[in-house]
């Protein structure tokens, strides 16, 4: 958790109402953006229920590219100027953030701008909109996953549902309105050779309100290729526990192991 990040309690309010205000909208309006690949610059869904295990899954999501390249849905009229300056913000932070950790590791905090050509990095918005289901105990809103890129920042509407793992036990999220939820991402882990792992998480949803998430993914370019850092290993003790692999070709790997399991089921 992230207090004290310096981005306007007014802000963070002003990009979930605005989200909140795209999935009021009319479903003809809002279905002009269903996405069709992984890397649309914006896609609208909703996840699917699984016939194989019987579990119901309550999410509506809006996915928008925001960096390097910026999109954004047209409705409503401020979504655009409000999600530029909420990413910006994000932005500045993750920098921050990923300063401090590699310090941590003994290494220059400026190392993943030259490493990940982070100036060109991918930034992902994600806004997620769990309803109320009356059968919420055989129901969720995402399954137990891993992000993919190096860092992501999540707020909320107030209403809890993320759950993260830790020691096989799934524990409760409560993320106080204005705080940022900081998830280490898959990249990172890569990155560190595993010194900082990727945090498994899901969200599960409730029988009585609406939960509103905003998820924004940071990665670095996506022809970059991610090794583990070579100051962080030793051929003996620490040899190289990931092999490299450029950021695009991981995502597009994860998307085919999503969707053969979609079929399976």
């Amino acid at each position: 958790m992230v207090i004290g990040h310096g981005i306007d309690k007014d802000l963070m309010n002003d990009i979930l109402d605005c989200c909140r205000e795209f999935f009021d909208l009319e479903e003809e309006e809002k279905s002009e953006y269903k996405g069709k690949h992984m890397l649309d610059p914006i896609s609208y869904g909703a996840s699917t229920d699984d016939p194989a295990t019987a579990v119901l899954f309550r999410r509506n999501y809006l996915k928008v590219m925001v960096h390097p390249e910026f999109h954004s849905p047209s409705k409503p009229a401020r979504f655009s100027k409000v999600l530029a300056e909420y990413s910006k913000a994000i932005r500045g932070v993750v920098r921050e953030l990923l300063g401090g950790i590699l310090e941590s590791l003994g290494l220059e905090s400026s190392y993943m701008d030259r490493a990940f050509n982070l100036e060109s990095g991918q930034m992902l918005s994600v806004a997620n909109q769990y309803p109320p289901c009356p059968q919420h105990e055989l129901a969720m809103g995402l399954p137990p996953h891993t992000d993919p890129a190096l860092l992501t920042v999540l707020i909320q509407n107030g209403t809890d549902g993320l759950q993260v793992q830790h020691k096989g036990k799934w524990l409760n999220a409560s993320i106080v309105p204005g705080d940022l939820f900081v998830n280490i991402n898959d990249q990172l882990e890569i990155f560190t050779n595993g010194k900082y792992k990727s945090v498994i998480h899901r969200a599960i949803v409730n029988n009585r309100k609406t939960r509103l998430s905003i998820a924004m993914a940071n990665g670095p370019s996506l022809d970059t290729i991610i090794n583990p850092a070579p100051e962080l290993l030793c051929s003996v003790s620490q040899p190289a526990a990931y092999a490299g692999m450029k950021y695009k070709d991981y995502l597009e790997i994860r998307e085919c192991i999503r969707l053969v399991k979609v079929i399976k089921s």
